[in-house]
C-alpha cells in the first residue's frame, strides 16, 4: 500500500516513512525520523528526530514523540528513540529523546498501551505489551520490565525499576523499585502480595503461580531480612525460572525494593537490598 500523507501534513525531506504509512491533517514529521510499515500518525501529532518507528505503530491526535529530554544537562547532543512494532500512543501521551550522560538513549519494545497523557522521560527502557494507564508518568533512567501495567495518575521516581508483571495500582509514587509479579499501591506504596488473578489470566500455569506466590511470601510476610529471604527463596523454590528472576530483580536493586505489606509499615518487612538514595537527573519529568 503506498504512503498517504494528508495535504496539510509537514514531513522533512529526510524522513524515511515506509509502504503503508498514513500522516492525518496537520501532523509534523521532523528531520531523521524513520517510521516502519503500516504505522500511522494522526492529526496534529508531531514526531521529531533522530528517531526510529517500527511497524504497524499508531500515534492518535497530538501525541508528541522524540521531543528532546526536559533535562537541564542536556545540550543539544546527539540522542535517539527507538521504538518497536504495534504500539499505541493515545491522545497528547509524550516519549522523549535519551541524554548524553545517561547512554543517549530511550527505548521502547512493542505492544505496549500509552494511554492519554501518559509521558515517558529520557533514557528510560520499556520493554513489551506493557499498559500505562491514563496520565501514567515515569522520570528519567527508569526501566520497565515486560507485561508491566502502570495505573492511572502514577508516577516512578527516577533510577527506579518495575518488575515483569508488575501492577502498580492508581496514583502510586513509586519511589523504589515495584517488585515484579506483585501488586504495589499507593502515595505511600504498600506491597499487597502477588497479582495471582492476573497472572492467571495470562497464561500462568497454576503450578508456578503457587510457586511465585509462596516466594513473595516468603520476601514480604516472614520477617526476614532480604538476604536472609533471598537465601531461604533459592533454597527451597530456587530453579523456577520466574522465581529466580524475582531473587534476582532484588538482588539487583540499587533504590531498594518496595515490601512493606499493609499494617506492617516501617517494620521489618519494609525497604529491600540497597535503599540508598541514586543520583537524579536534574528535571527529568518525574515526581
Amino acid at each position: 500500500m503506498a504512503t498517504q500523507v494528508h495535504p496539510t501534513a509537514v514531513v522533512d525531506p529526510s524522513a524515511e516513512l515506509d509502504d503503508g504509512v498514513k500522516v492525518g491533517p496537520y501532523a509534523v514529521i521532523g528531520s531523521r525520523v524513520e517510521i516502519g510499515a503500516d504505522s500511522a500518525v494522526g492529526a496534529n501529532a508531531q514526531v521529531r528526530g533522530p528517531t526510529r518507528i517500527g511497524r504497524g505503530n499508531r500515534l492518535f491526535p497530538m501525541s508528541a514523540i522524540g521531543f528532546e529530554p526536559q533535562d537541564l544537562k542536556f545540550e543539544g547532543e546527539e540522542v535517539y528513540l527507538e521504538i518497536g512494532d504495534r504500539n499505541h500512543f493515545r491522545e497528547f501521551s509524550t516519549v522523549h529523546r535519551g541524554t548524553g550522560s545517561g547512554g543517549g538513549m530511550t527505548r521502547i519494545g512493542s505492544d505496549n498501551l500509552f494511554m492519554a497523557y501518559a509521558h515517558v522521560a529520557h533514557d528510560c527502557f520499556v520493554g513489551d505489551r506493557t499498559v500505562f494507564v491514563n496520565n501514567a508518568t515515569l522520570a528519567g533512567h527508569i526501566e520497565v520490565g515486560d507485561d508491566a501495567t502502570i495505573g492511572a495518575f502514577s508516577s516512578v521516581h527516577q533510577f527506579c525499576r518495575v518488575g515483569r508483571h508488575a501492577y502498580i495500582g492508581g496514583y502510586s509514587v513509586i519511589t523504589m523499585d515495584a517488585l515484579p509479579f506483585v501488586k504495589t499501591v499507593g502515595q505511600k506504596p504498600l506491597c499487597y502480595g502477588l497479582n495471582s488473578i492476573g497472572l492467571k489470566r495470562k497464561g500462568f500455569a497454576p503450578e508456578v503461580v503457587t510457586q511465585l506466590g509462596k516466594a513473595v511470601k516468603i520476601l514480604i510476610r516472614s520477617g526476614l531480612n532480604s538476604s536472609q529471604a533471598l537465601e531461604r527463596i533459592v533454597s527451597e523454590l530456587g530453579g523456577t525460572p520466574d522465581v529466580d528472576y524475582l531473587v534476582e530483580f532484588v538482588r539487583g536493586a540499587e533504590r531498594g525494593v518496595i515490601r512493606t505489606t499493609p499494617g506492617r509499615r516501617g517494620g521489618r518487612g519494609g525497604a529491600g537490598v540497597g535503599a540508598g538514595e541514586g543520583g537524579g537527573s536534574d528535571h527529568g519529568g518525574g515526581v
